[in-house]
């Protein structure tokens, strides 16, 4: 199995703190840095084997550039139990989908807004979508480590259970009718968003109650969609902070 590097000073500082860093290596030009300190600190307090290196030796082990002068090996994690977790989510849990996102740009750009949203977990296709790679979790800034990222081999039918336990299901489409401004996006729900260039995929679409569209004031039809994901999970928690929902069960 290839080796799973995290780098970038907030997603190795959040994957330490979660648990998934098997050990790290600090470039010795950044050694009196208060967050290399920090990060140092932290790494000691969990008994993590600990290396200073030159920067470019830094480099030549991720072959990246990135890394702000701090690099982690990734434990070898098993994957994550969806329906065990399934079982435990909040009354009103708050869940996004990302139907074949395959950018890692993107996918980190997303869950860094999830987590900022307070998504309480981020569900992907085991195909075609980007996997979390060191890309993602540093674009990610952390998030990656913070919010559960699920892999799932069905979204069509992980939709259809949760809709069985009164979860809502909003998709985006630039050509939907109804704007996000104008639905309940309280209660449990399911925030579907597409990939960049297909957006969602019929059988996923199929499945959504209904379909949203963000409102455009200019001549782009579209946005990227990892910003088109921001806006409209935080359109969803302007929305559910401190509010009950108004909708009826199933």
């Amino acid at each position: 199995m290839a080796e799973e590097w995290i780098y970038g000073i907030h997603a190795v500082e959040a994957a330490i703190a979660a648990g998934e860093v098997e050990r790290l290596w600090l470039a010795t030009e950044r050694a009196g840095d208060a967050r290399i300190a920090a990060i140092r600190q932290a790494a000691e307090a969990h008994g993590l084997p600990l290396a200073l290196e030159p920067m470019q030796a830094l480099q030549r082990r991720c072959h990246a550039d990135q890394h702000q002068g701090v690099l982690a090996r990734a434990l070898p994690l098993p994957p994550r139990d969806w329906k065990a977790f399934a079982e435990h989510l909040p009354e009103h849990a708050f869940l996004l989908m990302l139907d074949g996102v395959t950018d890692p740009h993107n996918l980190g750009a997303c869950l860094r807004s999830a987590e900022a949203a307070g998504v309480d977990a981020v569900l992907l296709p085991k195909d075609n979508a980007c996997g979390i790679t060191a890309t993602v979790r540093k674009v990610a800034a952390g998030a990656a480590s913070r919010v559960p990222v699920f892999f799932l081999t069905n979204l069509s039918r992980t939709l259809e259970e949760l809709q069985q336990r009164n979860f809502w299901v909003a998709g985006l489409a630039g050509e939907a009718e109804q704007s996000i401004y104008e639905v309940d996006l309280r209660g449990p729900l399911v925030l579907v968003m597409g990939s960049e260039e297909k957006g969602v995929r019929r059988l996923v679409r199929e499945h959504c109650d209904y379909l949203l569209r963000i409102p455009m004031a200019g001549q782009i039809e579209s946005l990227n969609v990892s910003v088109a994901t921001a806006v409209v999970l935080f359109e969803a928690r302007r929305q559910r902070s401190g509010e009950a929902s108004a909708r009826h069960s199933r």
